[in-house]
């Protein structure tokens, strides 16, 4: 036990959950979740340099259920990523930092997210077909 007579930091749990809490947290893990994005088109591009076997294995688990659910959350984490990046980068011109406005760009975030990634998905599955 530390003799420190200094207080210690509150911990995450004595907070309540903000908006702006929220869109930091999921900034992060859509971070991640791009990382993860990026070994899954690695994937994908060695399985064509390595033949058309490769490649069918490939297609066959990007069509599959957990294939499309991957997919699915990498193009919601790039879009959300996206949009709270561009709000960052209207924070850093030092406008939208009030508390009002900082909630209210933090759910145009979310809604505008979710919006183009169905978009994205809807005009995917028009034109393509769905991969079928």
């Amino acid at each position: 036990m530390s003799t420190d007579p200094r207080p210690l930091s509150p911990h995450l749990q004595v907070y309540r959950p903000q908006i702006t809490s929220i869109t930091s947290i999921a900034h992060r893990i859509t971070g991640v979740m791009l990382a993860a994005g990026f070994l899954l088109l690695a994937y994908w591009l060695l399985s064509i340099a390595s033949g058309p076997e490769a490649y069918l294995a490939a297609s066959a688990f990007f069509r599959s259920l957990i294939g499309r659910l991957l997919m699915f959350g990498v193009g919601l984490s790039f879009f959300y990523h996206l949009c709270n990046g561009i709000r960052h980068l209207v924070w850093d011109t030092g406008r939208g930092l009030e508390i009002e406005t900082a909630r209210k760009s933090g759910v145009m975030v979310i809604v505008a997210a979710a919006a183009l990634t169905a978009l994205f998905y809807l005009y995917a599955y028009g034109v393509f077909g769905g991969g079928a």
